[in-house]
């Protein structure tokens, strides 16, 4: 009985440790997913060890699938809450709309905007490139000025120079700051 727990602990720590490997890897991060390679290795030579020393266990096998499964799960609920990296998002709108372009810059997002030929009209386009983690706070902002737009988001591999290589926090406070002494210089006091 011992040994159908071990294994589906073992599993549900060693298919995360997979998917955060997996993630180091693609990001580049050479070090950390070496470190990540190593624990997934012990890990499997040690749940599979079991499984294979004896055959005629069904226990044994169901629980290496079980905990492959709850693993994946768990993989996928960590990534998702960790979102590393920066993801690139274009919001193709029907005009433009200045109060949601100043909403997204006044939250700290960079955005650059373009007017774009659509199949039969003009349209405008918002690119945005934002950590992962504020993907769903930018769809959610657009959600709420523009019900039409249709949003996009990938992965950039990489990236160099430009708005987003100079913080979140810093454009926020110049922006914000801009747009004070744009309204003090339209309301005198």
């Amino acid at each position: 009985m011992w040994e159908v727990i071990i294994i589906f602990v073992a599993q549900l720590l060693f298919v995360p440790i997979l998917t955060l490997r997996t993630i180091m890897m693609v990001k580049g991060l050479k070090g950390k997913a070496a470190g990540f390679g190593i624990l997934e290795a012990v890990i499997y030579v040690v749940a599979i060890g079991i499984v294979l020393s004896d055959l005629s266990n069904y226990y044994n096998m169901a629980a290496y699938a079980l905990g492959f499964g709850a693993g994946l799960y768990i993989g996928a609920w960590i990534e998702e809450k960790l979102a590393i990296g920066y993801v690139t998002i274009e919001a193709n709108i029907p005009q433009r709309n200045d109060a949601l372009i100043n909403r997204l810059r006044e939250l700290g997002f960079s955005v650059s905007t373009s007017t774009v030929e659509g199949i039969d009209s003009t349209r405008y386009l918002l690119y945005c490139t934002a950590r992962r983690d504020r993907e769903k706070e930018f769809y959610r902002i657009i959600d709420q000025h523009e019900e039409k737009a249709f949003v996009a988001s990938y992965e950039p591999r990489n990236f160099k120079g430009g708005y987003i290589t100079k913080g979140m926090k810093r454009r926020r406070e110049l922006f914000l700051r801009k747009k004070k002494r744009q309204i003090s210089l339209v309301l005198p006091i």
